[in-house]
């Protein structure tokens, strides 16, 4: 029988959560096997997996050393090169910049994500010890597409991002894009509606009708116009997949270089022009509004800006110049 005992870094969060993070070789369902069979116990008692943890709770499992070792391997697999770059960062919150062309959660391909990337950071500067803290994994709160630049939030304990996904589902995090559309948009305007995802083809629609999806909210505001374009300023009010690609799409106003709900005549222009092979989108303002006593109330009313650079910059410097 071996004991883990949970750390004040590990405490607040789910049994099966912590356990799922531990055990990081095994599957949900021999996990959940053990807890009915009460192969794994919780201050010697059987648990079904949603208890809250508290620090030095005593987990006792039952399990041969040979299954716990295979089921739980903490190493760093790979430590990979930083391409973000740290826009502020204290003890609980990372706030980076994410490059275009970077998955922002590793997925099953051997491609390197953000993820990777800030783990690899916060080893190398002494902040996380995968080995020591086996029941949390430092994590991001809000994810961006692979080809939409921009901030990204990561909690580097479990209260911090436990707190940051609260104030981003309470509408407490605003959360501002900018991009260049096709066409001219010369004021401010809120625009709604429903939208639906399709999971095999990865591309939403829009609808005006509420039992067609989920409810979607996006404001923006022009910040420059050119001859043909605009560089909007675009707050999402409600945070859907593809939410702001789609919904300027559907008023006839798509992201230049977006080939998904894009125009393919006018993305092709750029590609010839630019090398453009991607939507100009990049994720460049947030601003924390913590109206009550939440841990991370020191960040109330901070702004964090990051600003369009590289291929982004040059086309908008082209368009808007005049």
């Amino acid at each position: 029988m071996k004991e883990i005992i949970v750390s004040k870094d590990e405490s607040n969060q789910r049994a099966d959560k912590y356990l799922l993070k531990y055990f990081n070789k095994s599957s949900k369902s021999f996990l959940y096997k053990m807890l009915r069979k009460k192969r794994i116990k919780l201050n010697k008692k059987r648990i079904i997996g949603n208890e809250i943890l508290k620090a030095n709770d005593v987990f006792q499992i039952y399990l041969s050393t040979e299954t716990i070792q295979k089921f739980s391997n903490h190493s760093i697999s790979k430590h990979v090169s930083i391409t973000h770059k740290v826009i502020y960062e204290d003890d609980n919150i990372l706030i980076c910049n994410k490059p275009v062309g970077l998955l922002s959660q590793p997925n099953n391909s051997d491609s390197v994500s953000l993820v990777d990337e800030i783990i690899t950071y916060l080893v190398n500067n002494g902040e996380y010890d995968p080995e020591a803290t086996r029941g949390f994994r430092p994590g991001i709160c809000n994810r961006l597409d692979r080809n939409t630049s921009g901030i990204v939030i990561a909690g580097k304990n479990i209260k911090s991002l436990q707190e940051i996904n609260r104030l981003i589902a309470n509408n407490k995090l605003d959360k501002h894009y900018m991009c260049i559309v096709k066409g001219i948009l010369s004021t401010t305007n809120t625009i709604e509606g429903y939208l639906t995802k399709d999971g095999i083809s990865n591309k939403v629609s829009i609808s005006d009708n509420e039992d067609m999806g989920s409810y979607i909210k996006t404001i923006y505001k022009p910040l420059k116009i050119g001859k043909e374009y605009t560089l909007l300023d675009v707050k999402i009010v409600t945070g859907k997949s593809h939410q702001i690609r789609a919904h300027l799409s559907s008023i006839g106003h798509p992201l230049i270089g977006d080939y998904k709900y894009g125009d393919k005549k006018i993305n092709d222009i750029f590609k010839d022009r630019y090398g453009l092979k991607h939507q100009l989108l990049h994720a460049y303002k947030i601003r924390f509004n913590i109206d009550d006593d939440g841990y991370l109330l020191y960040l109330d009313n901070k702004e964090f800006i990051t600003d369009i650079h590289g291929r982004f910059k040059k086309i908008a410097d082209t368009l808007f110049s005049h």
